[in-house]
């Protein structure tokens, strides 16, 4: 079922043997639009400390009680690589993690090998962690420092979203699938361009992302963004609903 990422945000994460914190944020693959890491913040036991989880450690979800589970101990947690949340997630900082944890790399032998198939599921990468870590130890080292492809959905809120002649309006959340942890669409906030209309986009249909500028520029004209099939917030996003905004942006999106 397609979820927002807002409404997972503050959700309890547990433990095999108890609670964990509360989930602050995603970082998501923007090569993939895939949902990596949850960033969760410890709280007491662990001094207020941010750790990050893969989204491959998440068990089971539920959303009546609001609570992530996973399949780690709060021991393995406590002993992981300590790593600056508030900075951008290096790939060696990333090495460490998958050296600590028992998790399969998504990033080895290119771009789909770990990462997703044409069903948006996780595969097992074609190149065994010690030899991905061999090979990013011995790249350049303007290759091992910030993974530019992990973004945080925090960050990314707030983006000005740009049709191909004119302003639309500014990313206000993210609609993810919440087996896969792919991310559908993002919800955008069209504010005085649209009053009172919330629209969605699928990254399928954007041409190009400014990200030094914060910038995200949909391959459609303004007109055309207006007419779209409207979102209702908090409704859920439908099979039938999904197809008609998939037909409608087919007429006049090439890809």
């Amino acid at each position: 079922m397609k979820r927002s990422i807002k409404n997972l945000s503050g959700y309890t994460m547990g433990a095999t043997d108890g609670e964990i914190g509360k989930v602050k944020d995603f970082y998501f693959d923007d090569s993939t639009w895939t949902v990596r890491y949850l960033i969760v913040e410890t709280g007491s036991w662990l001094s207020g400390r941010k750790v990050l989880i893969s989204t491959e450690a998440v068990v089971s979800t539920d959303y009546n009680e609001q609570a992530i589970q996973v399949n780690l101990t709060k021991e393995q947690i406590k002993n992981s690589p300590d790593i600056d949340t508030e900075k951008p997630v290096s790939r060696q900082h990333e090495i460490k993690l998958y050296e600590h944890y028992p998790w399969t790399n998504y990033w080895g032998g290119g771009l789909w090998a770990g990462g997703i198939g044409t069903t948006g599921m996780m595969m097992q990468g074609s190149v065994p962690l010690e030899e991905a870590i061999h090979n990013e130890a011995n790249t350049d080292d303007d290759q091992t420092n910030d993974n530019p492809h992990l973004r945080s959905t925090d960050s990314v809120t707030g983006y000005n979203i740009k049709a191909t002649d004119g302003d639309i309006g500014d990313v206000e959340d993210f609609i993810i699938e919440d087996s896969t942890w792919k991310v559908h669409f993002m919800i955008i906030d069209t504010g005085n361009w649209f009053p009172g209309k919330e629209v969605l986009i699928s990254p399928r249909w954007i041409k190009e992302i400014q990200w030094e500028t914060s910038t995200v520029i949909v391959n459609a004209a303004v007109d055309n963004v207006k007419n779209s099939p409207e979102y209702v917030p908090r409704q859920t996003i439908s099979e039938s609903y999904e197809a008609d905004l998939q037909n409608y942006y087919g007429k006049f999106i090439s890809h």
